[in-house]
């Protein structure tokens, strides 16, 4: 059956053309109820919305006060959209999924839409998408005067009604109800007024008197849902979203994403978007002005009157008091903040005026407990300093005290201090190893769920072997003395050498990586898995894969004595190391010894050793040294940051030493040939695709940036250039002092932290591409295609360039590239800090068990009140405080021009050698740090 709808349509043109859109109609639509006799089995062509599994025959679940009888439920989108956290527990099972709900659900939310679809795969959850828009009996059409939304609501109870009807019909069966749940007051006055069974979610849940736990896992209904008694308004109103699009367009307005400070949460930024780069940041003081906004919300923010601004400020204010409604002390604290300041470190100061978009996410934090006996309501502070603390209903506060829990966001009310929200889930103990990582993940947005079977099927089945296919387009070099070299303990083995003379005397060196892209073809759940991961994280206990380990750790890893499908880069040099000719090919290898650095830097120092394997990895090194003197004589800079390694107790898994991670001549030999693939790979895939290169660019700093280390540099009579990447080189090479050695490595430390983020770019979206750190004008990354997605694309460019693979349109598509670079480097960024916090926790554990340890350190930086020192045993870094709660505060004089702070009598520059000692501050459970007191010289 065919329905039809015309519309007309004014085109850019300005004619008027009809538009006839056809709608069709079908009977064969199965309800999903398991063995019912009425509706015909699914077809091949079927809807594709429809669940594998369906719902069962007799419907199992918890049991319910209002309604005893089996039944199935039938949500709205509204309820779909603010309780799918019910929804994914376990508990709630039989959930019919109409097409017109998973719509609106799609278009209004992009995170629930994919939540409720996993929801509607999982076999054992029972939920079953039933295309209503194109069953003859379901299907409505709008009526004149109503609005979408009223036809909407209409086109779900004539859904549910058919549902009940139908189900009635189905012989020797007890009857199944449908029942439609709803938070729409109007919506639910309907549906009882025409014969249907429904309820609010809260109403069915309080019935399910067996999970009394559920109803903490209950959002709010709406803003308005939980008022405070108080009822004092605290906010002004937000101003609707048409008219801030209107104040946007016309300049009344700025549009931007919110940050709030870690150090006081009366004080945001506003980074505005687009080119107004003389507002590039608005700063926003105050509760009412930051009126309810979250950290990374998309917000309108009006900028006050010059004489309103105000300057950074540098005071650190926490939000720890208990007494929620006590807004006179913020009106206090807010008064600190006023300081006067001199003129030139004002700033453009604005005020939210209404919120664009919430980027609101599950937060993780600890509970904290009311004061009240008996109370309900109970403050969950989160883990991070940037979001606000978050009010919850729940009857479970004794059980949750000490624990790591998930809560969300559902609103906030002008007169609510604090948002609303409820409980999602907890993680367990604070402080339990598991726990702190799960944590650690969840809040660096890392995906590290188990890969599902949707992901997992697109695998090659095992036994897996080389197939005549496979040769095709591939040159065979298992002949070869190739070898892999890497840190101990690695299982993901991306990339492996060999070198050898030829006949007419130059040498052969050949870059051989995993041929990931063989195994994950564009456009499978597979590839969108990985591209949505985009890069492997490591912990320090732990790896979160970016790919299956059936890939990661098998089939892809160029482990030793294995044939393995390879991307080669091979070129022919002199003995200077110059290039004569350069290839590219895919290829098949038979990796003749996987070796750590320190093995291969064994063999090569071991006189005793002259095997084809050491042989080679000797020109290797010989050319590397080479290769690098080149680099760093055209500007490449080494700069220097102190990376730690733990070592485990083997039965506890805790950290009992740490020291800072040697580096070896042979780490150097791998660098320089990966590089010099990385750029000659750059070079051919920017030829071949001048738009379409996926490129790896290191923009310079700006001269501000550097002024910390010429500062620094200054007070130890060193003078640092930084014209250019090449100057600086030559002027850390330079900065040498006999009588302090460490200096050297304090500098270029100093200098790592002026740098900017090395960022991931489509060539025609962009014309700068310079690798400043690498001083080469092309760069990409190929060399780890096990662990990063950027390396993926690389090898598809390539593969086509070479003719070796067929193009897909998305390859070829600058605008999707340019996409999934900004979620490449995000995703990079996350993992260098989810990276970090995990050294830190380690870092915790180590020193919990130590006491107190009294160690050298030297201070990098001066603060107003604190030195931020480094001890280079364990490449640690912390902050000395001069203040501290409870004791009198000394006397402190801050120098900014000759890097310095005097405390009472005793000046303290950058790069002095102090003692400290350290120890672990657990008080507050939930942000445990290490403390660090000066010893030596005492002040």
């Amino acid at each position: 059956m065919l329905t039809s709808r015309t519309f007309l349509k004014r085109t850019r043109a300005g004619a008027v053309v009809k538009v006839v859109r056809e709608h069709y109609l079908r009977e064969d639509i199965p309800c999903g109820a398991a063995h019912c006799r009425l509706c015909p089995p699914r077809a091949a062509d079927g809807p594709p919305a429809a669940a594998a599994t369906g719902l069962q025959a007799r419907p199992s679940g918890a049991a319910s006060s209002l309604c005893p009888s089996p039944h199935y439920l039938l949500p709205d989108t509204n309820l779909l959209l603010h309780q799918i956290d019910i929804l994914e527990d376990p508990v709630i099972k039989n959930v019919i999924v109409l097409q017109t709900v998973l719509q609106e659900v799609r278009n209004r939310s992009a995170p629930v839409y994919k939540r409720i679809r996993d929801v509607i795969q999982n076999p054992e959850k029972h939920f079953y998408s039933f295309t209503n828009e194109h069953h003859r009996e379901t299907y409505i059409e709008q009526k004149q005067g109503e609005t979408s939304n009223d036809r909407n609501d209409r086109a779900i109870r004539v859904a549910v009604k058919w549902y009940n009807d139908h189900l009635k019909k189905i012989e020797d069966e007890e009857n199944i109800q449908v029942i439609f749940l709803t938070n729409d007051k109007t919506n639910k006055e309907k549906a009882l007024e025409e014969g249907i069974t429904a309820y609010t979610c809260e109403e069915y849940i309080k019935s399910l008197t067996a999970n009394p736990d559920l109803l903490d896992r209950l959002a709010c209904v709406s803003d308005e849902g939980k008022e405070i008694e108080s009822g004092k308004i605290i906010f002004p109103e937000h101003v609707p979203l048409s008219k801030l699009q209107q104040g946007i367009k016309s300049g009344i307005y700025l549009q931007g994403t919110y940050r709030a400070s870690r150090d006081n949460y009366l004080e945001a930024t506003v980074w505005v978007h687009g080119d107004a780069e003389e507002n590039k940041e608005i700063i926003v003081q105050g509760l009412k002005h930051l009126n309810r906004a979250v950290h990374e919300d998309i917000v309108a923010v009006e900028l006050l009157a010059k004489d309103e601004w105000v300057a950074p400020s540098s005071v650190v204010l926490q939000d720890d008091g208990q007494n929620e409604d006590d807004i006179e002390k913020e009106e206090e604290k807010e008064s600190i903040l006023k300081t006067s300041v001199n003129k030139d470190m004002l700033r453009p100061t604005g005020r939210v005026v209404g919120i664009i978009k919430r980027n609101w996410r599950p937060f993780c934090g600890m509970l904290s407990k009311s004061q009240i006996k008996e109370a309900r309501r109970h403050l969950f502070t989160p883990a991070d300093r940037r979001i606000p603390r978050i009010r919850i209903e729940t009857r479970q506060a004794d059980t949750l005290e000490g624990q790591r829990i998930i809560v969300a966001i559902d609103g906030w009310p002008r007169n609510s201090r604090y948002p609303n929200g409820h409980f999602v889930k907890n993680l367990g103990s604070a402080g339990d190893k598991e726990t702190e990582t799960e944590v650690l993940l969840l809040e660096h947005d890392v995906p590290h769920q188990p890969f599902s079977q949707g992901v997992l099927k697109f695998l090659p089945k095992m036994p897996w072997s080389i197939t005549e296919q496979d040769m095709k387009y591939r040159e065979d070099l298992r002949h070869l003395y190739v070898c892999s070299v890497d840190p101990p303990g690695c299982t993901d083995i991306d990339d492996a050498l060999h070198c050898r003379e030829v006949e007419n005397g130059n040498i052969e060196v050949g870059v051989h990586i995993a041929d990931v892209s063989h195994f994950i073809r564009p456009g499978n759940a597979l590839d969108e898995e990985s591209a949505k991961r985009g890069t492997t994280v490591y912990l320090c206990e732990k790896r979160i894969d970016m790919v299956p380990e059936l890939l990661s750790s098998n089939l892809c890893s160029l482990r030793s004595n294995v044939d393995r499908l390879a991307f080669s880069c091979i070129w022919e040099m002199n003995h200077k190391a110059e290039i004569l000719k350069t290839r590219f090919t895919k290829s098949i290898i038979n990796s003749k010894a996987s070796l750590t650095y320190a093995e291969a830097q064994m063999r090569i120092d071991s006189a005793a050793m002259n095997d084809e394997i050491t042989t080679s990895l000797r020109g290797l090194n010989k050319l590397a040294k080479i290769l690098k003197k080149k680099r760093i004589d055209n500007g490449a800079l080494t700069l220097s940051s102190p990376e730690v390694r733990f070592h485990m107790d083997s039965e506890t898994h805790d950290p009992i030493d740490l020291q800072t991670k040697e580096l070896k001549e042979t780490n150097s030999m791998v660098e320089e040939f990966m590089l010099l693939a990385n750029v000659s790979v750059a070079q051919k895939i920017y030829d071949e695709f001048p738009e379409f290169a996926l490129l790896r660019k290191h923009p310079a700093p700006p001269p501000s940036n550097y002024d910390i280390l010429v500062k620094a540099a200054k007070s130890k009579d060193l003078e640092i250039k930084t014209d250019s990447a090449k100057a600086l080189a030559e002027s850390l090479d330079k900065a040498e002092s006999p009588t302090f050695p460490y200096l050297n490595t304090l500098l270029r430390i100093l200098a790592t932290r002026c740098m900017m983020q090395a960022v991931y770019f489509c060539s025609g979206m962009d014309n700068d591409f310079h690798h400043y750190g690498l001083a080469s004008p092309i760069y990409t990354h190929f060399t780890s295609p096990i662990r990063r997605y950027s390396d993926i694309i690389v090898h598809r460019l390539l593969a086509v360039a070479i003719g070796a693979d067929s193009t897909y349109p998305d390859l070829l598509d600058k605008h999707k590239l340019a996409d999934m670079c900004k979620n490449l480097n995000y995703r990079h960024k996350m993992a260098q800090y989810a990276q970090r916090a995990s050294v830190a926790f380690h870092t915790q554990l180590f020193f919990k068990n130590k006491g107190v340890v009294n160690e050298d350190a030297y201070i990098l930086f001066v603060r107003k009140n604190a030195v931020v020192v480094l001890i280079p045993k364990y490449g640690l870094e912390g902050t000395v405080f001069f203040e501290e709660k409870g004791k009198p505060t000394p006397r402190l004089d801050y120098n900014n021009e000759v890097p310095s702070l005097t405390v009472e009598d005793t000046t303290l520059h950058v790069f002095d050698k102090v003692k400290v000692n350290i120890m672990l501050d657990a008080s507050n459970i939930q942000h445990q740090k290490i403390r660090m007191v000066l010893v030596e010289p005492k002040v």
